[in-house]
């Protein structure tokens, strides 16, 4: 049976008037006579009861009127528009929703929805420095930089001659990768992974899609005896390469002396010296947080504001859009893909036995260049990239009931999954984190200059 808010209050004045009827019975011809008061304190009596009867009342019929009819109680107060009194509107009916059931293992808690729940609402963006810091045992110079340059580009250091480190790392055709789906190596090999960008390398902690190594010297070591890629037997028959080309033995006394033997950890300092002037802090985006407020379209500025609240600042944060970078690697890797969803059987993302992987979090800084995409680059269009990256890692696909076996709890999330529109604005800001100097073509003679007049 269906009551107006009058209806309501009627029936509260009646209740409050048949209480006080029971009251003063109660009061006048029982309780009086039983304890023998005067006609005066029984009138006293009644009113102090009373009172409390109609202040009890009056507070349950405004908690019923507040919970079923906010049209009358709650709006007037927002400043909504007027509703005729003595009406109300039609019930709306609504579908149940449907629900995604998804189990908390203990294992994946630091991947799980409640953790991605919310993003950041203070984040703070930043720039990237203008140039990468180097380790106190191997400080960049000049003559450094330069034989880094002729060892990354020399086919030389690979078992048959035929791959160098730009063979996979093409700085400016592929943005820093090699635009395979994986690396290509010595006698046409293919190799497992995707190869990363070696732009902006010098800014990550750790090297490698799994992080196995900390330092660009330690990685510099690992593809030149890789039998799927440069293929040589041993680090020392790379020492043994290079010492055999007089131009070497005079660009290693160059740039650590003539007495300095070639080590392997001497060639990997030269390369790691030349990748850290390999960065990009010239983007779009760079330059908007610099102060240029002009620098980002409208689209790029909405794509910002939804990297941020949707959570992807959950793991691609500070300068190098990464957690893995040398600014805050705390937390440097992550499961993925942390949530069951149909793009895993799609793209194969899974590893192994159908297990999910560990890896460390990439930096999206030229990200739109540098396709194909994923571990495995299977996937084509970045625009997909963006949309596997909201249902695996953040959860947003539609509602969730996510049910602790720990805590005994059910936690309901409305997770709806991103708009063709916000994934093209998204899109759109990750096209502001390429650098200018990839389109520019530019030779590393003058990166090497910048150091030139340095101690």
């Amino acid at each position: 049976m269906d009551y107006t808010l009058v209806d309501l209050v009627a029936l509260g004045l009646v209740a409050i008037m048949v209480a006080l009827s029971i009251l003063l019975a109660m009061i006048h011809f029982e309780l009086g006579p039983a304890v023998r008061l005067a006609r005066r304190r029984r009138w006293l009596l009644s009113v102090a009861l009373g009172s409390g009867i109609v202040a009890f009342a009056f507070k349950l019929v405004l908690i019923v009127a507040f919970a079923n009819f906010p049209e009358y109680m709650i709006k007037p107060l927002l400043g909504s528009k007027e509703v005729v009194p003595g009406t109300l509107p039609a019930p709306t009916v609504s579908t149940p929703p449907r629900y995604r059931w998804t189990a908390l293992p203990e294992r994946r808690k630091a991947a799980s929805l409640t953790e991605t729940a919310s993003s950041p609402t203070g984040y703070a963006w930043h720039a990237l420095p203008e140039q990468a810091p180097s380790p106190a045992d191997n400080p960049t110079t000049a003559d450094k930089i330069a034989l880094g340059e002729k060892l990354f580009f020399d086919p030389y250091l690979s078992r048959d001659g035929t791959v160098s480190c730009a063979s996979c790392h093409d700085l400016h055709g592929a943005a820093g990768g090699d635009g395979r789906a994986t690396s290509l190596g010595i006698d046409r090999q293919l190799g497992p992974r995707n190869t990363p960008t070696v732009w902006n390398a010098a800014f990550q902690a750790v090297l490698f899609w799994d992080g196995r190594v900390a330092s660009l010297e330690e990685q510099a070591k690992g593809p030149l005896i890789n039998p799927l890629e440069m293929g040589m037997p041993s680090l020392a028959a790379v020492e043994e390469r290079v010492r055999q080309k007089a131009e070497y033995r005079e660009s290693f006394a160059a740039a650590f002396g003539a007495e300095t033997p070639i080590t392997i950890d001497r060639i990997a300092e030269a390369i790691a010296a030349y990748e850290r002037t390999l960065i990009t802090p010239d983007t779009p985006y760079d330059r908007f947080v610099r102060g240029d407020l002009d620098a980002l379209t409208p689209a790029q500025l909405r794509g910002m504001g939804l990297f941020q609240s949707l959570g992807c600042v959950n793991c691609h944060y500070g300068p190098n859009f990464s957690a893995a970078s040398v600014f805050d690697s705390r937390t440097p890797r992550r499961i993925f893909p942390a949530n069951p969803t149909p793009y895993e059987q799609r793209y194969r993302l899974l590893v192994g036995g159908g297990e999910r992987g560990v890896w460390r979090v990439p930096s999206l800084r030229n990200v739109a260049l540098t396709g194909p995409w994923l571990h495995n680059g299977a996937v084509n269009e970045l625009q997909e990239v963006v949309r596997i990256m909201a249902a695996a890692q953040l959860g947003r696909a539609g509602r969730y009931l996510l049910w602790s076996d720990r805590d005994g709890t059910l936690i309901e999330i409305d997770r709806p999954s991103p708009t063709d529109q916000e994934v093209s604005d998204i899109v759109a800001f990750l096209n502001a984190l390429s650098g200018d100097l990839l389109s520019r073509q530019e030779g590393s003679s003058n990166t090497a200059a910048h150091f030139a007049d340095e101690p």
